[in-house]
């Protein structure tokens, strides 16, 4: 059966229609109920016409439309609406604050039922009846277990804000030990559906983990902002006030969803490799051995470039001195060396995760900006703190003395992952003189028409205005 893009079309316009009269229900929104549905309509029917053809597959589906919905509310409530009515400058931010309950509003009844949809018609259409029980007990099997892995790197964040309690009261008991199975069971069936909705989207680690980035981003509009209310028979408040009182949230969503996307990486290249990649036949061109190995040469070279600029961004704008005081007592020599000895370390791993990854330059350069984005997260924010004895920094505080290292981090990874690929591309075109290995080497690389440019844009785009706008 043909995926049929008029069956698309007026999917979009049906899903669309509906999203957008309900979006018009939310206190801080000027539409109808008809208006918001009209609206609706016809976003969904460009998503249907421009962008459904682009879906591989639910997951794939489902970022495209958190991606589409995200820029939508760049574009009118936060920019063309304020234009028209002479409130200023474009994308001001206190106007971008003020429409905080619009951006959960289109994220989760325009971009999420409308890419979800769109996906299961893409996967009913092409592979849908194909896919065997095996490939649904993989996902499932190793997305639960990566949850659960997840679920425990946030459960400190949990116990340090007494907030197994309060996920206790989803089934009506005050008991932690109650809210700690209901979290661990939340987070395993998160990371199951992560499996379920990405598997045919996973390539590598590295991607992996920007996929369960994306994915940690979204269940925190969908969780703490959306359903645990519902559950607790609480109002949803979807202000920017209410955003920033559970911006240590969104960080554990965050690191949740690396560590989910990391896992379950790791397993499933182990599953694929124990009980599908069986011919002994299919060698690899070089030993995995060797690959790693200059893997993690490359990612070291590459990140001392990127490393010498952060250390000097952090410096220029003033933030060093605060991330160096995390080295209690060392100087700012040594801090400075530490930093890039950090960035090597961080640059080694970039090039054991994101190889074969980028097809050009341009991806590599977006694919080095995502990992950038997740150390902030990860690093200061998280890692640093608990390596020097204190408490993790998961608050708005926190976040607002560190704001200035983020286009630092940001940095770092775009010219770490466009030196990597300058050296993975060079030592690729030498392999390519050998006929033996051409077709192996072109093989692995991911295709420039897979759903990456959707990701890249719904993570650096959420990653990086949510902690400046809940600030």
């Amino acid at each position: 059966m043909r995926f049929s893009l008029s069956r698309t079309i007026i999917t979009g316009v049906v899903v669309g229609g509906i999203g957008g009269a309900l979006l018009a229900r939310i206190p801080s929104s000027s539409l109808s109920p008809l208006l918001g549905a009209l609206l609706g309509a016809l976003y969904g029917l460009l998503f249907g016409w421009l962008i459904a053809r682009h879906i591989t597959s639910a997951g794939s589906g489902l970022i495209w439309g958190l991606s589409s919905a995200f820029l939508l509310w760049l574009a009118i409530p936060t920019g063309l609406l304020p234009l028209l009515r002479g409130a200023g400058r474009m994308g001001m931010l206190n106007e971008a604050r003020a429409h905080v309950p619009e951006l959960v509003a289109y994220l989760l009844f325009l971009g999420f039922p409308l890419g979800f949809v769109s996906g299961l018609l893409k996967m009913k259409a092409d592979a849908w009846d194909r896919m065997s029980s095996f490939t649904f007990l993989r996902a499932v099997t190793i997305g639960g277990l990566a949850g659960l892995i997840g679920g425990w790197a946030f459960s400190a964040w949990f116990a340090q804000n007494n907030a197994f309690v309060l996920i206790a009261g989803i089934i009506n008991s005050d008991s932690s030990a109650v809210g700690i199975l209901v979290h661990y069971l939340i987070a395993a069936i998160i990371g199951a559906s992560f499996g379920l909705l990405f598997q045919k989207d996973i390539h590598g680690t590295g991607s992996s983990i920007c996929w369960g980035l994306a994915y940690g981003l979204f269940w925190w509009f969908l969780g703490p902002l959306t359903l645990l209310p519902l559950l607790l028979h609480q109002p949803i408040d979807w202000s920017y006030l209410h955003g920033s009182a559970l911006f240590g949230s969104l960080i554990g969503h965050a690191i949740y969803g690396m560590l989910l996307g990391w896992i379950y990486a790791w397993g499933n290249r182990l599953w694929i490799g124990l009980f599908i990649e069986s011919d002994p036949i299919q060698r690899q061109a070089e030993g995995p051995g060797i690959v790693t190995l200059r893997s993690l040469a490359w990612g070291a070279l590459a990140s001392v470039l990127g490393g010498l600029l952060f250390s000097g961004i952090t410096v220029a704008t003033g933030v060093f001195p605060q991330m160096a005081s995390l080295l209690r007592g060392s100087s700012p020599l040594a801090s400075f060396a530490a930093y890039l000895i950090i960035g090597v370390l961080i640059g080694m791993s970039y090039g054991l995760f994101f190889h074969h990854e980028s097809p050009d330059a341009g991806s590599s350069m977006a694919w080095g900006m995502l990992y950038g984005l997740a150390w902030w997260f990860l690093g200061p924010l998280t890692l640093m703190p608990i390596l020097f004895g204190h408490p993790v920094t998961w608050t708005i505080q926190a976040a607002d003395q560190l704001l200035p290292s983020l286009p630092a981090h940001l940095i770092y990874g775009t010219v770490t992952g466009l030196v990597f690929f300058w050296l993975e591309n060079h030592h690729a075109q030498r392999l390519l003189l050998s006929h033996r290995v051409a077709g192996h080497e072109q093989r692995p690389r991911r295709s420039s028409g897979a759903p990456a440019p959707a990701l890249w844009l719904v993570v650096l785009g959420l990653g990086v205005v949510l902690p400046v706008m809940l600030g």
